[in-house]
């Protein structure tokens, strides 16, 4: 008789078990994005960027559906101002990519790190130079994203998608910062990737030292100055140099005149910081008086500067991580190459002689009760709005601020106590910012968050009230009712015409915020009840929108108010 056949009939033994699946070229990208330590994506989803939103599905990172392209990109854009880390944005191929170039613009303008991907179509269907006319075909996808971004790119391999995304962030992050755009072809999202995501986060390199001689010598400058002025721009923020800026300024006894970007680099009460923008004669004046301008991380922009009306200064020292940035706009006696925050620390540990802070504190009382007198003077109105949002807004209140006359007030005039506290779309000016990205702020976590718009900028992106609702986010939203567009409506009337294609039919706006179940509250201009009415949203943990009627004067920071005329450099 045989003997029994003791052979295992187990059909699972590690021999013949099924091996893993090779992951997609859509896990791989979210896979980076979760060592990124990316935490919200915004986007819109299309045909060809599903497999993403099915990853995404199963990621501990937060996926916001908005209503159009260009509000995730704006979104991400807010994330990426009130945190410093990188917004992410994903939409689809063709007219959602390009839906998304003016948001994209105005992040590349004012140089917050945004990473952009959108798909592709197949490359299957692609021959070069041809275009087929496939669904959602452009030439050159690619190309339309090259002058609004710091580097625009596509990924022609599904293993490559990993390594991209990485690169892209990295380049995104850098200074100087900006958006960065990734194009993935949809079918590159289902094909295997054997290739995994880099296991630790991305952090940009640091920037070069400071030559110690350069240090000395801008050391020196300072001491033998008579009258130092300091302007900081958002390079500072960017490297976090606030604190020694601060100290820097003390010891020289130094105003510090900040940017649009750089608004609460330091708080108001610092002996050292001015009381507003350049735009105010009575601040104008302290640039006009310097003999030595210490420029730390900005590039003296049109709008900060009344498009270069403002003298060359007499020796004028830049800090900055690119030097062709630093010197393009006025010449530079002295370059100092590198960190901000490393550079202006070395300048300090160079010991510049001492001044006279008592008698700054003097003078910038002096500056402190013109900037005053000249914005009740202008704007009862202004200075009502200023005082309210200085009593009720916490230090860590964010106001995100559109193309608007509250907003231009707030963006020049506001006291903001900590940088980051102030989204503001200097860079493009793009009408319609405020509100989708004030979403983003709101997402970050960060502080109240109160977007403050105009009833033209507002209707840009109403679509995305229903984010808002979707999202439960807390968040105040100032809606200034004026009746349509009161800067150019200001403009006409003052280049004597009369006012055309400037005063829109609105919605009421009360009823619109309701039918998305979000409180309504409206109100007559800024007094009493519009602080009850913020400071109570404020203190809130839902959203509300305060609807102000009333019309006002823009500030003397808008270009048809500039108090000094360019000669266009």
């Amino acid at each position: 008789m045989a003997a029994p056949d003791t052979t295992s009939a187990d059909t699972t033994s590690a021999d013949t078990a099924p091996a893993d699946p090779v992951p997609s070229g859509a896990d791989r990208l979210v896979e980076t994005l979760e060592a990124m330590g990316v935490e919200v994506v915004w986007g819109l989803p299309g045909v060809h960027n599903l497999p993403i939103w099915r990853r995404l599905a199963r990621s501990p990172i937060h996926l916001v559906g908005v209503r159009h392209e260009q509000a995730a990109v704006y979104a991400a854009d807010g994330y990426a101002r009130v945190t410093g880390r990188l917004g992410v944005a994903v939409v689809t191929t063709g007219p959602g990519a390009a839906n998304t170039l003016g948001a994209t613009g105005e992040a590349m303008a004012s140089g917050s790190p945004v990473l952009v991907i959108a798909t592709d179509i197949a490359t299957t269907l692609r021959r070069p130079g041809v275009y087929r006319g496939t669904l959602h075909e452009t030439r050159d996808q690619a190309a339309m994203f090259a002058p609004v971004t710091r580097q625009a790119a596509t990924v022609h391999e599904a293993d490559a998608i990993a390594g991209a995304a990485w690169a892209a962030a990295l380049r995104a992050l850098a200074a100087p910062s900006g958006p960065v755009y990734l194009g993935i072809p949809t079918d590159l999202l289902s094909r295997p990737a054997p290739s995994p995501a880099p296991a630790d986060r991305p952090i940009p390199a640091a920037g070069p030292a400071a030559d110690p001689a350069g240090v000395a010598r801008a050391a020196e400058l300072l001491s033998h100055a008579g009258r130092p002025l300091i302007v900081a721009g958002r390079g500072a923020v960017h490297a976090g140099a606030g604190a020694a800026v601060g100290r820097l300024a003390e010891a020289l006894a130094a105003p510090v005149l900040t940017t649009y970007q750089s608004r609460g680099l330091l708080p108001p009460d610092h002996p050292c910081a001015t009381p507003g923008p350049a735009h105010s004669p009575a601040v104008g004046a302290l640039w006009d008086e310097a003999d030595v301008v210490l420029a730390v991380g900005t590039d003296f922009d049109g709008m900060n500067t009344q498009n270069w009306a403002m003298p060359q200064p007499p020796t004028l020292i830049t800090v900055n991580v690119d030097p062709a940035d630093a010197a393009k706009n006025y010449r530079a006696n002295l370059q100092l190459t590198g960190d901000a925050r490393q550079v202006t620390e070395a300048l300090l540990a160079a010991g510049p002689a001492a001044g006279d802070l008592d008698a700054l504190r003097g003078r910038m009382d002096k500056v402190a009760a013109a900037v005053r007198a000249d914005v009740e003077a202008d704007e009862p109105q202004a200075a009502r709005l200023l005082d309210v949002f200085a009593r009720v807004l916490p230090p860590e209140g964010i106001v995100v601020a559109d193309m608007c006359i509250p907003g231009y007030w707030l963006g020049g005039f506001g006291a903001f106590r900590r940088p980051r506290r102030l989204g503001y779309p200097i860079g493009w000016g793009t009408l319609g910012f405020a509100f989708p990205a004030s979403l983003g702020a709101a997402a970050a976590g960060d502080g109240p968050v109160v977007c403050v718009c105009g009833d033209g900028g507002f209707m840009f992106a109403c679509g995305e009230m229903a984010t808002l609702a979707q999202e439960r986010l807390a968040l105040t939203l100032v809606l200034v009712d004026d009746g349509g567009y009161g800067m150019l409506r200001y403009d006409q009337v003052a280049a004597g015409d009369e006012p055309f294609g400037v005063d829109l039919v609105r919605p009421d706006f009360a009823a619109l915020a309701a039918s998305f179940r979000i409180r309504a509250v409206t109100l007559d201009g800024f007094g009493p009840a519009f602080e009850s009415a913020l400071a109570d949203s404020v203190n809130g943990d839902t959203a509300t929108m305060l609807v102000v009627k009333t019309s006002m004067v823009p500030p003397p920071t808008t270009s048809p108010r500039w108090h000094r005329r360019t000669h266009h450099r």
